[in-house]
């Protein structure tokens, strides 16, 4: 069996007799600093660690999951598992379906009165998505506060202006977040399953909260001069968020931050992630790495994400903004509305389902999804965009509509392939933070397909929103055939150095955990 020696017998896996040593050291600030030498001469030979970069740091968190990795159990794995799964999942799919109907609910509010109770003229209202997206944009840096919902309190356009302006600010963390918080929580394979689970809620609470909806305009119209439905909506909206928000603060983070895990649970969950050869929560805290900005910059991916998800959110910033008008323009009332919304969020939350089961269960699935899930839409759209307007018709287009639930999943498991498919922290920031403004943008561009003299039909804006799919289409294919090709790089590079499969493991393993990006890292394979 190969031994792993660093120069001057510092070791990478250092045996428990050790660790104290090694957390003083780290404490310290000092860390080791280790890279892996690619020459090996075959088995039994010494495996040389020599000094590493400044990004070759390991931190203390990796040492420790390193050592774990052959002392903790299957059974120690799982108990950790389930508990994560039973604590996060729920609370992030709560929340994410909070952030979701804040900006479905503004159509809702939309067709119960609200440019007329405000005022509102001409673009106006397609306006307060482009403030809330603008927002977003600009301000997509940690934070962890909330405040309530005053839209409720507002009269005129300038005052939603203004705080479409703050909410956008003040929730531009949680897409962003969540993903880094399933990177570091799960396993490659499990990903796409756990990134869904969330996302669902962008159908699963919309059910519920369309319900909800349904009683709060049907109580208002029963008690004409009272509390307008639109409004009733919004405090509804801005309650649950401050309840939401204290639970958040004490529970979401990562391995290293939770406090609802003690130590050994924690290097637990850490040691169960270091398959991803993508480190830990705590890789590369150390400072911006400029070589890896401009890795990411040079990487086809970013350019693939990127494009794709500006596509998708084109439709859903149309969608969202102006569905439920779209809707009523088949010739259904605004009640009727909120209940077959229900229908098209059942059927995309068993969408939601069904590609993430066999995305667990079977490696590689995840690209033919998004695929499909581009081409449902785009026939959707254009059968919706060219069937007559006549009423014998909406049922027809309604089943279309509902049809169209579906295109969210392309830009959603994109994201969740930015945790699965980039190492190296600065590098996955820089992806990340490219996507989101594709996100934003995308979604601003989509609020204005859709002009007031096209209502209530929107023909011209659906069709380039169908147009949006078929693009997303073939860039999702273009984006598959490049990462095969990367992979099979990688493979032919690996099989040169005459390793075993252990061997492989844990020197991706310790590449990973000295920050070293996907693209340097050969043992790092790409999930599709």
């Amino acid at each position: 069996m190969s031994e792993i020696r660093p120069v001057q017998d510092d070791p990478v896996r250092p045996s428990p007799g050790q660790v104290e040593n090694e957390k003083a050291d780290n404490d310290g600030g000092g860390g080791h600093r280790l890279s892996v030498s690619k020459s090996v001469s075959g088995a039994g030979d010494t495996v040389v660690v020599e000094p590493a970069d400044k990004e070759g740091k390991l931190d203390q968190a990796a040492i420790e999951a390193m050592i774990a990795e052959g002392e903790v159990t299957k059974e120690d794995y799982d108990r950790v598992k389930r508990r994560v799964d039973w604590i996060l999942l729920p609370l992030m799919w709560w929340m994410y379906g909070i952030q979701q109907t804040d900006k479905t609910g503004l159509g809702t509010m939309n067709i119960f009165g609200l440019q007329k109770d405000t005022g509102m003229v001409g673009k106006q209202y397609s306006y307060l998505t482009v403030m809330f997206y603008v927002s977003y944009a600009v301000f997509e840096t940690p934070n962890r506060a909330d405040i309530d919902r005053l839209h409720a309190f507002f009269t005129n356009w300038a005052e939603f202006m203004a705080f479409r302006f703050i909410q956008g600010a003040l929730e531009c963390t949680i897409s962003p977040g969540f993903n880094v918080i399933i990177a570091r929580w799960y396993t490659k394979r499990e990903h796409s399953s756990r990134s869904l689970v969330f996302q669902s809620a962008n159908a699963g609470w919309g059910i519920i909260v369309n319900l909800v909806f349904y009683g709060i305009a049907k109580h208002s119209a029963a008690h004409p001069g009272g509390f307008a439905a639109w409004r009733g909506i919004e405090v509804f909206l801005g309650a649950q968020t401050l309840v939401a928000s204290v639970i958040a603060w004490f529970l979401l983070g990562t391995p290293s931050e939770v406090r609802w895990l003690d130590h050994k649970q924690k290097v637990t969950a850490t040691a169960r992630v270091m398959v991803n050869h993508a480190g830990t929560d705590l890789t590369g805290t150390g400072g911006w790495s400029w070589s890896q900005t401009r890795e990411a910059f040079l990487d086809p991916v970013l350019y693939f994400q990127f494009a794709i998800t500006f596509l998708c959110c084109v439709v859903n910033g149309a969608i969202t903004t102006f569905g439920t008008v779209i809707e009523t323009g088949f010739g259904f009332d605004p009640y009727q509305v909120l209940l077959l919304e229900c229908v098209r969020n059942a059927f995309s939350v068993i969408w939601f389902v069904f590609v993430g089961y066999s995305s667990l269960k079977i490696r590689h699935i995840r690209m033919y999804w998004m695929m499909l899930s581009t081409v449902i839409p785009f026939i959707a759209l254009l059968v919706i965009a060219l069937l007559p307007t006549q009423d014998q018709y909406r049922w027809t287009k309604m089943v279309m509509y509902w049809g169209t639930a579906i295109f969210v999943i392309p830009s959603f498991s994109a994201w969740a392939l930015i945790s699965s498919n980039t190492a190296g922290r600065t590098k996955i920031s820089v992806i990340s933070a490219t996507t989101f403004i594709g996100y934003c943008t995308g979604n601003i561009a989509g609020s204005q397909t859709m002009p007031p003299k096209d209502a209530p039909h929107y023909i011209p804006g659906t069709i380039a929103c169908a147009a949006c799919m078929g693009g997303a289409l073939i860039l999702i294919v273009l984006w598959r055939f490049w990462l095969v090709y990367q992979n099979r790089k990688k493979d032919e590079e690996v099989a040169a150095m005459g390793l075993t499969k252990a061997e492989e493991e844990r020197r991706g393993q310790e590449l990973g955990a000295q920050d070293v990006t996907d693209l340097k890292n050969p043992f790092f394979k790409y999930d599709m």
